[in-house]
């Protein structure tokens, strides 16, 4: 399984509105000035986060986005599903009414357990935890 650049870029611009100060607004053309994200790919990224009230925006000249939720309740799997859709490594692990041969499919039970990691581990990432490492990677100090 890869993440593409819809799940990368959209965690990172997110981060991005995360380091700022709590409700503030910002267009997308300031994040694409910080993230080196083009402007018009980020509106595109930002409909389906809106969508899952992961973001929120107010049109007009002062108008911008700023996260729907607190950075604490928002997790890397929900930024993820929202752009990348569901993260199963193959469609029989959720939906095994799809698949004729479930009962007798030796690999079913290895995709449902990557499927569960996975989740697992983009679920128990918010937005505050990327916001800590991000500074906590600033004050590292590097001898040589």
């Amino acid at each position: 399984m890869r993440i593409s650049t819809k799940g990368r870029y959209s965690l990172e611009a997110l981060l991005y509105m995360a380091l700022l100060p709590e409700g503030e607004y910002c267009s997308t053309r300031t994040i694409a000035e910080h993230t080196n994200i083009s402007d018009g790919y980020l509106e595109q990224l930002f409909i389906p986060l809106r969508k899952a009230g992961i973001i929120r925006g107010i049109r007009g000249p002062q108008g911008g986005y700023l996260l729907g939720k607190e950075p604490g309740k928002i997790t890397v799997g929900d930024i993820l599903r929202a752009v990348e859709g569901p993260l199963e490594p193959v469609f029989c692990v959720v939906n095994s009414m799809s698949c004729p041969v479930e009962a007798s499919c030796v690999s079913r039970h290895t995709w449902s357990e990557l499927y569960h990691e996975i989740s697992d581990c983009v679920d128990s990432i918010t937005l505050t935890d990327l916001v800590e490492a991000y500074y906590a990677m600033d004050r590292l100090e590097y001898a040589i």
